[in-house]
C-alpha cells in the first residue's frame, strides 16, 4: 500500500464524521472496544505490512453488537445499506435488520449472473470490477449508505459510490470500522460524507 502498511497501526481516538473528530465517551470507548479485539499481524500479506485482523472482532458478541448499533447510528434514515464485498456484507446485513432496511450486496467482479452494472477501478498494482445486478432492485430515488470494514486509499468506495449513483441511487454516505487516514481515503472520497469508528 505504498507506506507499508495494509491496515496499519491502531490508536485510541473519538469516532470520525466528515472530517470532523467528536469527542463524547461513548465513541472513544467504541473505539477502544475495536482496538481491543483486533489482532495483528507482522508481515502480511507482504513483508512490511502491519495487517488488522478485524475477525475477532466480528466474532465476538459485545463488539460485534457494538459496532452494529454504532453503524446504524450513522446510516439511520437510509432507504438501503449497501455492503461491500466480502466483510462488508456482514456488517451492512447486521445494520439493515437493526434499522429495517433492505440490504445490497455489492459483489466483485464475475460473481453475478447477467444483466449487471460494474465499475472497474485502479488498485495499487492493477485493476478490480465492483458489480451489482442491472434488473430486479430499483435503486432510482433511493438513499443507500456504503457500510465497510476498513477505509484504506478510498478506491474501493469510491467505485462503488460511482456504480450506485449510475444504477440511479442517491449515496448519501460511507461508513467503516477502521479508517487509515494516512492513506487519504477520505480526501479520495470527498464531498461524500465518511463516518469512521476507529481511526488510525
Amino acid at each position: 500500500m505504498g507506506c507499508g502498511v495494509e491496515h496499519g497501526p491502531l490508536g485510541v481516538v473519538a469516532v470520525s464524521t466528515g472530517g470532523q473528530e467528536r469527542s463524547d465517551p461513548g465513541n472513544s470507548k467504541i473505539s477502544a472496544l475495536i482496538a481491543s479485539l483486533t489482532r495483528e499481524v507482522a508481515d502480511f500479506p507482504s513483508p512490511g505490512i502491519q495487517f488488522k485482523d478485524l475477525s475477532p472482532l466480528f466474532a465476538d458478541d459485545r463488539g460485534f453488537a457494538a459496532v452494529t448499533e454504532a453503524l446504524a447510528d450513522v446510516a439511520s434514515g437510509t432507504d438501503l445499506v449497501a455492503g461491500v464485498d466480502a466483510r462488508g456484507f456482514l456488517l451492512a446485513g447486521a445494520v439493515a435488520l437493526r434499522l429495517g432496511t433492505g440490504v445490497l450486496a455489492v459483489r466483485k467482479g464475475g460473481k453475478l449472473p447477467p444483466p449487471v452494472l460494474s465499475e472497474t477501478y485502479d488498485l495499487e498494482y492493477g485493476t478490480a470490477t465492483l458489480e451489482i445486478p442491472a434488473d430486479g432492485i430499483e435503486l432510482a430515488g433511493r438513499n443507500v449508505v456504503i457500510i465497510d470494514d476498513v477505509l484504506a486509499t478510498g478506491g474501493t468506495v469510491a467505485a462503488t459510490a460511482r456504480l450506485l449513483s449510475r444504477g440511479g441511487a442517491t449515496v448519501t454516505g460511507a461508513a467503516v470500522v477502521l479508517e487509515l487516514a494516512g492513506l487519504g481515503g477520505r480526501d479520495v472520497l470527498k464531498p461524500l460524507p465518511v463516518s469512521s469508528l476507529h481511526t488510525a
